[in-house]
């Protein structure tokens, strides 16, 4: 199995992405080839005393830009380092790629380059989230801010087959997004959504509030993308939050310092359940061919984990339940 991965794509590139790769390689017996300039990745590894030799590398000296707009790559920049490495994948020379370069470029670059699945209408970031029980995936966590009805039971679908193959969970539970668990709540765009997930191949168990997510009330939560992404970022401020008052908290004098050495593998414990590295990257659920997304600050960690990722998605066949539930919903509108 060959992953393709961004070597110029998020904060910390290359390195992170170098020591990444090279991680996972050992440890997953994974074939994995950076696109990217070759020269810059060489020297960073040799200044680093990093050793790549078990690594590929493809070249291409083009990065797509964090301000560059999402379409530029696949018209001016179609030899930057993510349009490559999505091509390989399109051409089959990867089994999945993974990115934690610009996001919309990335969806526009997966949608034209890797192609959707056949009757798929938008492609749909699919982030999991930590929740008091087992993790929560949401979806679309961003990739598409205006969507209809049927875009987001295609959300469900895709999102329940991940979350069933990938990681383990049996008839996930799906629930719509709104603003109060009645039936009659929403606009119309929930509304109509409700009204298709009840007849939907899922295990739709109705709406869900934004509160009831933390506490683990639903195994995948399906959003509009505009919607999906103030979750997301809420989420995401919060975790900071609670870390930072937490370190506050437990360092204010020397009698919390001495508790904070008594709960220290707690306090580990839970760091690593809200840890987004924990995960690698959000899939772009959708797509022909497995993407990941990677957090645009991941370090080695998350890119460790994002090519662990990548590989249990080629491997448990996710795309193919897809595929097979979207061809049942069908056939049974036409019976």
């Amino acid at each position: 199995m060959n992953i393709v991965m961004d070597a110029f794509g998020g904060d910390n590139a290359p390195l992170e992405v170098i020591k990444g790769a090279v991680d996972a390689v050992a440890d997953f017996k994974v074939d994995v080839t950076l696109v990217g300039d070759e020269e810059k990745i060489k020297k960073c590894a040799k200044d680093n005393s990093i050793d790549i030799s078990s690594l590929k590398i493809k070249h291409t000296p083009v990065v797509i830009e964090i301000c560059d707009e999402p379409t530029e790559v696949i018209k001016s920049k179609k030899d930057c380092s993510m349009a490559v490495g999505l091509q390989m994948l399109a051409d089959g020379e990867g089994d999945a790629f993974v990115s934690a370069g610009s996001t919309g470029a990335l969806v526009v670059g997966a949608t034209f380059i890797a192609k959707r699945l056949k009757g798929i209408k938008r492609p749909a970031l699919a982030t999991v989230l930590p929740t008091a029980g087992a993790p929560t995936m949401l979806l679309d966590s961003g990739a598409n801010a205006e969507c209809r009805p049927e875009m987001l039971v295609q959300f469900g679908i895709m999102g329940s087959a991940y979350m069933e193959k990938v990681l383990g969970v049996k008839k996930p539970r799906v629930c719509l997004a709104n603003i109060g668990a009645e039936e009659s709540k929403g606009r119309e765009l929930e509304l109509e959504t409700y009204k298709l997930l009840k007849t939907a191949p899922v295990n739709f168990t109705g709406n869900i509030e934004a509160r009831q997510v933390p506490l683990g009330d639903a195994d995948v939560v399906v959003a509009d993308g505009f919607t999906g992404n103030i979750m997301l970022k809420l989420y995401e401020g919060m975790a900071k939050f609670f870390a930072g008052e937490l370190k506050t908290l437990l360092t204010a004098n020397a009698k919390s310092k001495l508790a904070a050495l008594l709960v220290m593998n707690n306090v580990k414990a839970f760091k690593k359940k809200v840890d987004y590295s924990e995960y690698g990257g959000a899939p772009l659920l959708g797509t022909a061919k497995p993407v990941i997304k990677a957090h645009g600050s991941s370090d080695a960690k998350a890119f460790y984990n994002a090519v662990r990722q990548a590989k249990i998605f080629t491997e448990t066949g996710v795309i193919d339940t897809i595929t097979e539930a979207l061809a049942s919903m069908k056939s049974s509108k036409e019976a």
